[in-house]
């Protein structure tokens, strides 16, 4: 049996009277990818920013790899070996890509490490065309990029990614979904998205959220055949 590296139980989140995130019990595999989908309002992002640190759930727990993280910051669960990516960019626009990437590496190993795991990333990733330029005067989908290898250059076990591929081009998708790809390969990753052509390209099992809690969990096919899913939240034509 695979290792269980990412569990919730009983995860609730309220803000004064609305309970954004109700009751959820979550289980992860190792090298499971999941993704969390759901119409806005339906708590699915309330879920990651409890899961990743930048909530403290009011109710319940958070477990990676059998410890109880509930209320670390971000900053800490990170140092476990967990690769997060959020909304919000966390890069250094005056410094370059190689720059940024090499950053990331250099805090889990040292300096030679560090050089040749960012040059791997930026070959991964097909950055190198791009690899001296500012983060600043790049495009949002090479940015997106940027994003995940500063996230993948850590060799993380577990990772959190929160609509990667939002604003991104059909060339620049189709790249990410290769990338996620390889990453299954040695880490869990969980995903939070709205594209439902790009889950339907890469998923397995998907985890629907509804008014805070999980309303359905299964393989995507039988997800987006679900009269319920397809008529509440994705819509007749999904």
């Amino acid at each position: 049996m695979a290792e269980t590296v990412l569990e919730t139980h009983g995860l609730t989140m309220r803000f004064g009277g609305v309970t954004a995130s109700d009751n959820v019990n979550f289980s992860l595999k190792a090298r499971e990818l999941r993704c969390l989908i759901g119409p806005n309002g339906a708590g699915k992002s309330t879920f990651f920013k409890c899961v990743t640190g930048l909530l403290t759930p009011t109710e319940g727990q958070v477990f990676m790899r059998g410890q109880d993280v509930t209320g670390w910051q971000p900053h800490q669960i990170a140092s476990l070996g967990v690769g997060i990516k959020t909304q919000t960019p966390n890069v250094m626009d005056a410094l370059n890509v190689h720059e940024n990437i090499w950053l990331s590496a250099r805090r889990f190993h040292d300096s030679a490490e560090a050089k040749a795991r960012t040059d791997t990333i930026i070959d991964r990733l097909a950055l190198g065309a791009i690899a001296r330029t500012e983060l600043g005067q790049l495009a949002h989908g090479e940015r997106q990029r940027v994003e995940l290898g500063l996230v993948a250059v850590a060799d993380p076990w577990l990772v959190l990614l929160d609509e990667p591929a939002a604003g991104m081009s059909a060339q620049d998708v189709d790249r990410m979904t290769e990338i996620i790809h390889e990453l299954t390969r040695s880490a869990a990753v969980v995903i939070v998205e709205h594209d439902m052509q790009f889950i339907r390209s890469i998923a397995e099992t998907v985890t629907v959220f509804h008014q805070g809690a999980v309303l359905m969990e299964d393989h995507v096919d039988r997800v987006m055949s679900d009269p319920t899913v397809r008529a509440v939240y994705l819509g007749k034509k999904a």
